[in-house]
């Protein structure tokens, strides 16, 4: 596919072709001749998603406090979700990548695809100026952004064990690292909660808050069937 036919499938201005080609050209690609890299592009399109995704949120939100917006803000422009929206514009399809890193994967790498989003936005930035680019980012992420501070507080698996351990206990639960593995650019997580001595909950993610939400998320759910069960008082909780 042609930067030109990329544009018209993303709904942007065919004028920022040549920038959308240097937005999907990973920096692996310059040892096979590629001239430049999408590096310079996320690093201005990681601030100009944030600025937009920010005064959206305090635009539609006038009552969360800076708290809230911010945590609402974390979950939009997450890798995993830029990630996600890579994936369903087609982004894995049409990365300029080298062989030998096309062979570990890095077409299906989020962080890879996370950036190529934020070069995007930066592309569309640069050539189209920001009401594009906030345009851009709607149709990406405006139903989720609508929906953000809700969505993150059912996700917040670690304030909602936090207030259950205080409410049941009065004890705050503890995260603890047990490893990390993989290279830099792509590593994973695992990490334990507990309560005193006894281990609630374990879990795995590609950074250390999503391996410890995966964990209080693990513990929240023993802790539901705990409560349903008719032997709960066998049960630490």
């Amino acid at each position: 596919m042609s930067p030109q036919e990329f544009c018209r499938r993303l709904e942007i201005p065919e004028e920022c072709a040549p920038l959308v080609e240097q937005a999907l050209t990973h920096r692996s690609a310059l040892a096979e001749g590629a001239r430049t890299s999408n590096e310079r592009l996320e690093f201005l399109g990681d601030a100009v998603l944030g600025l937009i995704v920010t005064e959206l949120l305090y635009t539609l939100f006038p009552h969360c406090d800076e708290g809230e917006l911010s945590r609402a803000r974390a979950l939009v422009v997450s890798r995993r979700t830029l990630a996600q929206v890579a994936r369903q514009l087609g982004v894995d399809q049409v990365l300029r990548l080298s062989a030998a890193e096309e062979a570990q994967g890095g077409r299906h790498r989020p962080s890879i695809l996370a950036d190529a989003v934020e070069a995007l936005i930066a592309a569309v930035y640069l050539q189209a100026g920001l009401d594009e680019a906030r345009q851009f980012v709607w149709r990406m992420l405006g139903d989720l952004i609508q929906r953000a501070p809700d969505v993150y507080r059912a996700h917040d698996y670690k304030s909602r064990l936090q207030e259950k351990m205080h409410a049941l206990w009065r004890q705050t639960p503890e995260y603890d690292l047990l490893y990390e593995m993989g290279a830099d650019h792509d590593k994973t997580f695992c990490v334990q909660v507990r309560l005193g001595d006894v281990v609630l909950g374990k879990g795995v993610g590609k950074s250390k808050k999503e391996a410890e939400q995966e964990a209080a998320r693990e513990a929240l759910a023993q802790l539901e069937r705990a409560e349903a069960s008719p032997h709960r008082h066998n049960f630490i909780f």
